[in-house]
């Protein structure tokens, strides 16, 4: 039996791999969310826009089941608590244990929290359909809302807020809107534009207190140079953690996910890959260096490699040669769609390649280079022919 320990998106994309691949033996594939596999990105865009029912909200995201996973056996509900795998097992919170042939770690992340334990009310996190459909209740117009951290989910949230009618702030701290994707360019770009839509803006600034209301609600934030920011919610968006506990004690590299080879196995264990943005694989862009891809395409990029190890590896025969995977990522603010492919974080420069990065909102696209080679660019607000014209430089480029 090969046990799939996952059951977003990842664990599907393995488990469809699995199969297209020929396997046809037992797959059981275990989540903790009580729903079958949805789209997470709508979760802080479409989602939280609308007034949907949780079963309303879910059929929208739901992704289409293939007939070559009918059979699959999933445990939703279930968490894996440990694991052995020298001898193969996992134990649920259950207290079952399963014994596997075949493993594949697709825990992805969780949302990291604020290190401050109190008040816990009106406190909010973005990554599950339920975490969604918590906030949207609360965003009636006149809300006061801040948003702690200016990475994607946070921006997401304040733009949807905001054209929700909310009164918002993101508190940016040490790095602009989205900057580690986009660069410091980009960033401020698309920093002006959101101010231009009504979202404020308290720069380098950290929170260090919570303001308690009545009932130990939030009140709001103090932040570290004694400012108090009033607030009826706020929003935690300050990053994600790896699932990997549940590895724990089996002697591998957890140091930030779960390290693997160029083909997906985990380092340190046999017959055992990882998929997803759970998993630190070789990005040969930035030569070799193992790192995490927290984009949604990441999922079935590394489902298709790992699934095609795992089934090597258990036939005892050579794997095949491991497939280049190119990141890719999108967000919608307001009326702006960015798209991204390749490794910016890889740029030495960058160079504006079509657009005004002072008019983003007329059309743009940023080249980011490396000793003078495009490795990523990032469109806004293009069509979709100039952006696959623009992924197409950034594959040949890569190839």
């Amino acid at each position: 039996m090969i046990v799939v320990v996952g059951g977003s998106l990842g664990g599907l994309r393995a488990a469809e791999q699995l199969r297209a691949r020929g396997y046809s033996g037992p797959l059981r594939v275990v989540g903790d969310e009580t729903h079958l596999p949805y789209n997470r990105p709508p979760l802080s865009k479409a989602i939280l826009a609308a007034d949907f029912s949780a079963t309303d909200a879910h059929e929208q995201l739901a992704f289409r089941q293939r007939s070559s996973v009918a059979d699959v056996d999933w445990s939703l509900g279930v968490r894996v608590v440990a694991s052995d795998l020298a001898n193969q097992t996992v134990q649920l919170d259950t207290g079952e244990v399963l014994a596997y042939d075949g493993l594949v770690v697709a825990t992805g992340l969780r949302a990291r929290r604020l290190y401050i334990s109190s008040p816990t009310g009106s406190r909010f996190v973005v990554r599950t359909l339920d975490d969604a459909l918590a906030l949207r209740a609360r965003l009636v117009p006149g809300t006061r809302v801040v948003v702690v951290g200016a990475g994607f989910i946070g921006c997401e949230v304040a733009a949807t807020a905001t054209t929700l009618g909310c009164d918002v702030t993101v508190i940016e701290g040490a790095t602009g809107p989205m900057e580690r994707s986009l660069g410091r360019e980009l960033s401020q770009s698309m920093r002006s534009f959101l101010l231009s839509r009504g979202v404020r803006f308290s720069s380098g600034r950290r929170v260090v207190g919570l303001l308690t209301a009545a009932a130990n609600q939030c009140g709001g934030v103090t932040l570290d140079d004694g400012t108090e920011l009033g607030a009826d919610l706020i929003v935690e968006a300050i990053g994600s953690v790896p699932n990997t506990d549940w590895l724990a004690g089996n002697d591998l590299d957890l140091s930030d996910g779960v390290l693997c080879d160029e083909r997906m196995r985990v380092a340190g264990a046999a017959h055992v890959v990882a998929v997803g943005d759970v998993a630190r694989f070789t990005d040969s862009v930035l030569g070799g260096l193992p790192r995490r891809v927290e984009h949604w395409a990441t999922a079935g990029d590394t489902a298709k490699v790992a699934a095609a190890t795992l089934l090597a590896d258990l036939a005892g025969v050579p794997a095949p040669a491991a497939t280049a995977i190119l990141p890719s990522f999108w967000t919608d603010l307001f009326e702006l769609r960015l798209c991204g492919v390749g490794t910016t974080r890889a740029a030495t420069s960058v160079q504006i390649l079509e657009g005004d990065l002072h008019e983003p909102q007329h059309g743009l696209a940023v080249g980011y280079l490396r000793d003078d080679a495009l490795v990523a660019v990032v469109t806004v607000g293009l069509a979709s022919n100039r952006q696959l014209h623009y992924r197409t430089l950034v594959i040949a480029a890569l190839v």
